[in-house]
């Protein structure tokens, strides 16, 4: 008698070997020999056609057949789908470091996971992962591996007050405890203020930016 393991590289292997059905996007699990379709098939006759060659393993009980129709001209949205043009528009963005992040799809939610150094580049996953078809959210588990150093984050922001004006960086004061960073003191305008939080965010490692600078 064939365990459920068995019965099931046989149903793929007859699917597979099948010449009318495209078995790319068909899944296939058995329990206690009752064998599950699913997935796509791009015509109705592939559908029937898969059902009959499931049937034909030795062994097979009884199929649950939910399997859909879905057309060349339909877009893409099965979880294995969207991962791969993830992973391929990933490829294409020097942004993201594609070979450090891994990406989980299950029913459309996109979860991602790896180190990156900077925090541009998680944020920079996130939003491109965001904006593939099929996606319904994304979960940005990405960590950043480098710890962030305080002297990184004060070059960062008196580099940041140099290009802009004639900007006093000695009056915020930096904190820093393990990727969080806290800015405090004060600035003479909003712009300052921004240009801070953003300069403390571009420095590596940073994960977090509280920002408690008084404009005055």
């Amino acid at each position: 008698m064939k365990t459920d393991k068995q019965l099931q590289d046989d149903v793929i292997a007859e699917l597979e070997w099948e010449p009318s059905v495209d078995s790319a996007d068909i899944g296939v699990a058995v329990v206690d020999g009752v064998v599950t379709l699913n997935g796509y098939v791009p015509s109705y006759a592939q559908k029937i056609a898969a059902e009959r060659a499931a049937k034909r393993v030795f062994g097979v009980k009884a199929i649950a057949e939910e399997l859909k129709v879905r057309f060349a001209s339909d877009p893409k949205t099965a979880d294995h789908e969207i991962a791969r043009r993830i992973l391929d528009v990933f490829a294409w963005n020097s942004m993201v470091p594609a070979n450090k992040l891994q990406v989980t799809v299950e029913n459309g939610w996109v979860t991602l996971t790896g180190e990156t150094t900077w925090h541009f580049e998680a944020d920079e996953a996130e939003r491109v992962a965001a904006r593939i078809t099929g996606v319904k959210g994304v979960s940005n588990a990405i960590e950043i591996a480098k710890r962030v150093q305080a002297g990184d984050v004060r070059k960062g922001i008196e580099a940041a007050f140099t290009r802009q004006a004639d900007l006093d960086a000695k009056a915020v004061n930096i904190a820093v405890n393990g990727g969080k960073v806290v800015l405090s003191g004060h600035v003479r305008a909003w712009h300052e203020r921004q240009a801070a939080e953003r300069a403390a965010w571009a420095a590596p490692g940073v994960t977090q930016v509280v920002d408690r600078i008084a404009v005055y």
